[in-house]
């Protein structure tokens, strides 16, 4: 073959379309497999994801809570309630949130590990610790243990700049870990936002629902389907 020749070949080679499914995904289509809408929240989806809750604010402090999960590649509510609570400060994007506002933040967060008054449940597979005497959530934004669950006993916080879980055995019953800002730690940015028994009105920047579906909340969360949960507006 001349030179001429192979040219040519290659050339048309080249002109020949591409098929479909050799064709890059666009990214619009890559972040759309990613997250789904469900009763008006968008929700970021994880690899595994087949749980989700959806926070959907109503009016002033209260919101519209919906648990979901996914079978045969639909979502399906299986429960909800309409007195959920967010924070007495409204919702605020999460790099804009500064602690003590009463905020909550916008957007999906894994819902990982869980907390409460009472002894584990045969059952419940999310990781759990009970409240014990001296238990904190410390919100010190000198400690190097920001934004975690630390007993006074082990140090390395101040404890009157921290929140002492004891103080809170009715919303903390129990209670379910977001991961906002968990890993980053940025200080000032906020600690300790959960997933809580209803208390007396608006949270300080949590999520609450009912007694009743708290309980449910904690038996049927299963971390081999990746829960997550979405809060909007």
């Amino acid at each position: 073959m001349t030179r001429l020749s192979a040219f040519v070949l290659l050339a048309a080679l080249l002109a020949l379309p591409v098929p479909a499914s050799a064709e890059p995904a666009p990214v619009e289509q890559a972040r759309a497999a990613r997250t789904v809408r469900l009763d008006g929240v968008t929700v970021r989806l994880r690899e595994r994801t087949a749980q989700v809750v959806t926070v959907n604010r109503t009016r002033g402090h209260h919101a519209r809570v919906t648990l979901w999960v996914r079978r045969d590649g639909r979502w399906d509510a299986v429960r909800q309630t309409r007195d959920g609570r967010i924070g007495y400060g409204g919702l605020v994007a999460p790099t804009r949130r500064r602690q003590g506002t009463g905020t909550t933040p916008l957007g999906s967060y894994r819902l990982f590990t869980s907390f409460g008054m009472r002894a584990r449940e045969t059952g419940w597979a999310t990781p759990y610790r009970r409240v014990r005497r001296g238990d904190y959530w410390v919100q010190d934004n000198r400690s190097r243990f920001y934004n975690r669950y630390r007993n006074v006993r082990q140090g390395g916080f101040r404890p009157r700049t921290s929140e002492r879980l004891l103080d809170y055995r009715r919303q903390y019953e129990w209670s379910v870990v977001l991961d906002f800002n968990y890993r980053g730690q940025v200080r000032h940015r906020g600690a300790g936002i959960f997933l809580h028994v209803n208390g007396r009105g608006a949270t300080a920047g949590c999520v609450s629902v009912p007694r009743p579906l708290m309980r449910t909340v904690m038996g049927w969360l299963d971390p081999r389907r990746d829960p997550v949960i979405g809060i909007g507006r």
